[in-house]
């Protein structure tokens, strides 16, 4: 049934593309020297990848204060860096042969976002895009899906579509939203500690039906 979607929707990091570890691992260092907090591997896993769910939740739990760490994070992270440290997941390369409508609705904010897109050269993949803020709401609030699904012209009118992601909150974001689910499991369950429920559940995107 995955070839018979009206419209496509996708998460962008590590869903589609995920970045080199050493770019992951130098920023946590350079934000626990603001915050005075030394991260493990572990923990910069965690919040990299959203391992726990919520990250400010998580944050919280070390005693961090959710704010600050995003002030600094933010103000640590080279938008040019990091999107020469991005790479695509070859299994991703579907996105560019779907005939479908095609929405990005991600957490990656705007100013990291475009340059990755520029980089990989995968602007031309979407036909409407969202960076999640405060005010468009966070997955797994449907908000910023039903938005993207009224760019697309797909919204609330008969359309059946999909959304694939690496995380729990896209599962909940397209439910919310009352269209179908693909889970990919980039880090493994192993090491996010729970298996997470879709419609599809896949380690690649090759493993589904995909159109040709």
């Amino acid at each position: 049934m995955v070839s018979e979607y009206d419209f496509w929707l996708l998460d962008l990091d590590g869903t589609l593309v995920d970045v080199e570890w050493s770019y992951t691992r130098g920023v946590f260092d350079r934000v626990g020297d603001r915050l005075g907090y030394e991260f493990s591997d572990r923990e910069a896993d965690i919040l990299w990848n959203g391992l726990t769910g919520s990250r400010d939740y998580q944050l919280k739990e070390w005693g961090l204060d959710p704010g600050e760490f995003w002030d600094a994070f933010h103000e640590e992270e080279d938008p040019f860096v990091r999107a020469e440290q991005t790479y695509l997941h070859d299994d991703a390369e579907f996105v560019a042969d779907l005939d479908e409508p095609v929405g990005l609705v991600t957490h990656c904010q705007e100013f990291l976002c475009e340059p990755v897109l520029d980089e990989l050269d995968i602007h031309d993949w979407f036909d409407a895009r969202l960076c999640c803020t405060e005010q468009t709401g966070w997955k797994p609030d449907p908000a910023p899906v039903e938005h993207v699904m009224n760019e697309l012209g797909v919204g609330h009118n008969g359309h059946q579509g999909v959304l694939a992601g690496d995380g729990a909150c896209d599962v909940g974001a397209a439910w919310n939203a009352g269209i179908d689910a693909i889970h990919v499991e980039r880090v493994g369950h192993e090491r996010r500690g729970q298996c997470v429920l879709g419609d599809y559940r896949v380690r690649s995107f090759d493993e589904l039906d995909l159109p040709q």
